[in-house]
């Protein structure tokens, strides 16, 4: 079991002050799928932004668990699902392959950025035929001098809409494989960059997700993060983190539905005695418990195995799927416990449910992480 110190536990608690303002509109908000620039302006006040950064750069310098533990309250805090997602996605998409493999160049350009929530991140990976298979991507770099000149698109971009800057990956070698991709850094006003209108989705609304399309893209070679053909090695370091960081969010907000379903459960009266003393109801309500529990030990645990150096793949990907899968049940847990009352919009348990379904398709979809668990046990061969 991890032990938090004072230091860990102030971050956290400096970050609940902020929940009702994040919080605020957040239905409204979601009918209007809108992203909105003042809630980003809060939420570059909470720091939350800058915590897994370098303090030269400005950031906080936290580990991968503190950081964790710090996004678990903006999930349990922060009503605005959307605007959890797109932090974690700005964090994860830019900072985190910067620090990791950026040049010093890049590291002082972009860092502040990022840290600061001046810019938003972005990264650019799916395309339409593709899907989860990133390897088949067709999306080309292709060297001309001093430069590289990307051509392709990119679809289900989240953040695509108000992205500052953008890590594309595109196939620098013909063959492909898995030494035939590599990340580049663009800024978002580099010319041959377009935006598709931004594309509505059934959940997590409030983030905005669009198609982008590269034509003739000039980018200098100064703008490859890492190496040329090293795309994967950098997607691996981000997916990793996303994961742990995107997924620990989730376990704040089923840490705040149950908190409301005992609530509502104890309140509540039915034939003259309150919902919760019904088994049925109780039931669902310790189901949700033992879901919660078990989705944040994994996600601790295998960030903790990160953190040791040791091999996750398993780990993440039984972490994802326990996760993503009990954020969707306890959703709708909550509706039926709720019944007639987390049916209406307005006590927000609907958006639960639409917001968790996201949760079993990004970062590879929950049957990507089934076949990644059963190769590793050696099926399928």
């Amino acid at each position: 079991m991890i032990r938090w110190n004072s230091d860990q536990a102030d971050l956290r608690e400096g970050l609940e002050r902020w929940g009702d303002a994040l919080s605020a509109d957040h239905i409204e908000l979601d009918e209007k799928s809108a992203f909105s620039d003042d809630k980003w302006k809060l939420v570059q006040k909470t720091g939350i932004l800058s915590l897994p950064f370098d303090e030269q750069y400005g950031g906080l310098g936290q580990s991968v668990l503190t950081t964790m533990y710090v996004l678990e309250g903006l999930g349990e805090y922060n009503r605005d699902s959307g605007l959890s997602f797109s932090v974690t996605t700005s964090i994860c998409s830019t900072g985190v392959p910067v620090q990791q493999f950026g040049t010093p160049e890049q590291k002082e350009r972009y860092l502040p950025l990022i840290a600061s929530g001046e810019a938003i991140g972005a990264h650019a990976i799916t395309e339409a035929e593709g899907g989860s298979d990133a390897m088949a991507m067709t999306t080309r770099a292709i060297r001309d001098g001093d430069d590289f000149v990307i051509n392709g698109s990119k679809v289900f971009v989240s953040n695509g809409p108000v992205a500052d800057v953008i890590v594309v990956y595109a196939r620098t070698h013909p063959d492909g494989g898995p030494l035939g991709t590599t990340a580049f850094l663009v800024d978002r006003n580099t010319p041959g960059i377009t935006a598709g209108k931004p594309l509505k989705k059934m959940g997590l609304r409030t983030s905005p997700l669009c198609e982008l399309f590269f034509d003739d893209v000039r980018v200098p070679r100064t703008a490859v993060l890492g190496r040329v053909g090293g795309g994967f090695m950098v997607l691996d370091h981000v997916m990793k983190r996303e994961i742990l960081y995107s997924f620990i969010v989730n376990v704040g907000e089923m840490q705040h539905r149950l908190d409301r379903c005992v609530e509502y459960a104890r309140t509540r009266r039915s034939f003259g005695k309150s919902i919760g003393s019904y088994q049925s109801i109780a039931n669902k309500i310790v189901d949700t418990k033992i879901q919660l529990e078990t989705a944040r030990k994994w996600l601790y645990d295998t960030g903790e195995k990160l953190e040791a150096g040791e091999n996750i793949t398993v780990d993440l990907a039984i972490s994802k799927l326990v996760t993503s899968e009990s954020n969707l049940a306890t959703s709708l847990t909550a509706v039926q416990v709720f019944g007639g009352h987390g049916y209406m919009a307005e006590y927000g348990l609907e958006i639960d449910v639409r917001n968790a379904v996201g949760g079993t398709i990004y970062s590879g979809t929950n049957e990507i992480q089934y076949n990644r668990i059963a190769s590793m046990l050696g099926l399928g061969k």
